[in-house]
């Protein structure tokens, strides 16, 4: 058993569907069955398609090993920002046709359900990249091993693209872990600056000296 169980990955809602290797293959009650009218665009979407087959909880296991983000969270982002307009994102569209835009999703969604997975998305994101960042600044890591986290989550996060359908080309790859490369190491050298700089204390707006 897992020490550390991770949260319940389903939607707080009243209606959730239920997202684990059980989950049933009908629509979530008070969702709309739309098989016999698909729109357009959704028949056109060709994103994740190289996981066809795939099950939901061994992406989630995948994702589970690698990130903070649920395989649910994954694709509902994804699709929102596929599927945003002038006017916000089609949340009904993206719920009602969950099964046909994502192969490892069984259910459809309500627009509810949907606009929690990404608020949880966007959530875990930040917490990560303060986790992260703070890591980067805080002379945990020596250079060498802060340019070795980088290249890991670097291959995970270009896996994943890959996985979306995005084609990466070689020279592109190395441009950009080039320029990240560059950001982190004037990320950390900024950062012991100002370990290193008095600063003004937030409490009481006294100077602070890092060196006492």
């Amino acid at each position: 058993m897992d020490d550390n169980p991770e949260p319940d990955d389903t939607p707080d809602t009243g209606n959730d569907p239920e997202m684990d290797a059980e989950s049933s293959s009908s629509p979530q009650p008070g969702v709309p069955d739309t098989d016999s009218q698909v729109p357009e665009d959704v028949q056109k979407y060709e994103k994740f398609t190289k996981m066809d087959g795939a099950q939901y909880d061994r992406v989630n296991e995948f994702l589970r090993d690698r990130t903070y983000i649920t395989a649910r969270e994954w694709a509902i982002a994804r699709l929102c920002a596929d599927f945003r307009t002038e006017t916000g994102v089609e949340m009904t569209k993206i719920g009602e046709n969950l099964p046909e835009l994502v192969p490892f999703m069984t259910d459809t969604y309500s627009p509810q359900a949907v606009n929690q997975a990404r608020a949880s998305f966007e959530e875990k994101v930040r917490t990560a990249g303060a986790t992260f960042l703070y890591g980067a600044m805080c002379d945990f890591f020596t250079a060498e091993e802060l340019d070795d986290v980088m290249y890991e989550v670097t291959e995970v996060a270009k896996f994943l693209l890959e996985v979306e359908g995005v084609d990466l080309d070689v020279e592109d790859e190395l441009d950009a872990e080039d320029r990240i490369s560059a950001v982190m190491r004037e990320v950390r050298s900024s950062s012991e600056q100002l370990r290193h700089d008095a600063a003004e204390c937030p409490h009481c707006g006294g100077d602070l000296d890092a060196h006492e």
